[in-house]
């Protein structure tokens, strides 16, 4: 998609400490939330993503003496994309690093398990394998909790056996979780919608789509968006927000206004035959004056994607989330035009870190901020901007 547009590149300035938000101009080729690693440490590639880690401490094993032979289980959402990939990377590593540092070899080795269900968010199926995993008797427990209300029991059950629970990427509403380290969310979301209401000069309608309804990364991205749009862009109007997981719904009214429109003796539509993309061109099909587009994951961007590019639909402009190889080929082929990249890899292992300071007793922060970078094809190719890449 030829997009012929020279954007103004705006980030939000957001104090670390909460302090209210404000735009101010800086260079397109600008990370937010990175920072250049001070002591010019460029061992690996991965390095950069642990020193965006916010506190530094849990980018370092540094003091984490643990038992020999300990068990840290780590738990995601999905098994099957880039995203979990780099989560289960980050996570082996700091395991690594630890036996290392403490000299572990054989049995003595801390031991580390990266599962996840299936189907991505599939909450009975998580539960369970949070289930299985308190059987083997870790040491610590770090999940992306992919319903924010569930599996309480087993925290319950958890506590009892003195296992502490982190979370990462996605948190609980459970009372006595340890520490939660992902993406600031609302300040990613804000960022995205800054971006988008400058590629539609400030002025248009956008449609949103959403993950899910019920986990606390997709309520965030979705209210920070909105709430930045309604504040700062008085000129952008958002026509709807879709949740990934009510589609059926959109899907019945579909069904039902096509029906209606039947002659008698005419095979009539039956809402499960639609697709999501179905969906999704009918949403576009409804909305030609549409300008833009927010999708706040991977599988919904690539949802969008996958329909706009079988659609003339050139004067759309799509943000989204995470950068993958796909997504990053989507922005190469000018598909979608900006993405909030996170560090799923220093989440891993913040996540591992975090478990280790709770079995010690060494206390933790309650929140660990891992970093996230804007993204265009025309940054892509920084030095910088490679190395948060994945």
């Amino acid at each position: 998609m030829k997009k012929r547009f020279q954007m103004i590149a705006l980030i939000l300035s957001v104090a670390l400490l909460g302090c209210g938000c404000t735009r101010q101009p800086t260079n397109e080729g600008e990370k937010l939330n990175t920072n250049v690693n001070a002591s010019g440490n460029n061992e690996n590639d991965n390095q950069s993503k642990l020193d965006v880690l916010r506190p530094t401490a849990y980018g370092d094993v540094e003091g984490l003496n643990l038992e020999p032979g300990s068990y840290i289980s780590i738990i995601g959402r999905s098994s099957g994309d880039s995203f979990w990939k780099e989560v289960e990377a980050g996570a082996q590593k700091a395991v690594d690093d630890l036996n290392e540092m403490l000299g572990y070899k054989g049995d003595d080795k801390i031991k580390l398990t990266f599962s996840a269900p299936n189907a991505r968010d599939n909450v009975d199926e998580q539960v369970n394998i949070l289930d299985e995993e308190l059987a083997r008797y870790p040491v610590a427990i770090g999940i992306a909790a992919a319903d924010a209300t569930a599996g309480f029991v087993q925290f319950d059950l958890a506590a009892e056996n003195g296992i502490p629970v982190v979370t990462y990427d996605s948190g609980s509403d459970y009372a006595n979780i340890a520490s939660h380290i992902s993406t600031n969310n609302t300040e990613a979301a804000q960022t995205a919608a800054v971006k988008l209401a400058d590629m539609m000069e400030e002025r248009g309608e956008v449609a949103v789509f959403v993950q899910d309804s019920y986990s606390m990364t997709a309520k965030d991205r979705e209210q920070g968006f909105l709430n930045m749009l309604a504040s700062d862009f008085p000129g952008v109007s958002v026509v709807s927000v879709y949740h990934l997981d009510e589609l059926s719904a959109t899907a019945a009214k579909i069904a039902e206004e096509k029906n209606a429109a039947l002659g008698e003796g005419e095979s009539r539509l039956n809402a499960s035959s639609l697709t999501q993309e179905d969906v999704v061109r009918y949403v576009l099909e409804k909305n030609p004056n549409l300008k833009g587009i927010y999708t706040t994951n991977l599988d919904t961007t690539r949802l969008i994607a996958n329909v706009v590019s079988s659609l003339d639909r050139e004067d759309l402009y799509v943000v989204g989330f995470d950068g993958g190889q796909e997504q990053l080929t989507l922005l190469e082929e000018e598909t979608i035009d900006g993405l909030i990249v996170q560090n799923p890899y220093g989440m891993g292992y913040a996540a591992v870190i975090a478990a280790a300071r709770s079995v010690l007793e060494l206390g933790n922060e309650a929140y660990v901020d891992s970093g996230y970078t804007w993204v265009t094809k025309e940054n892509a190719k920084e030095e910088e901007i490679q190395k948060m890449l994945y």
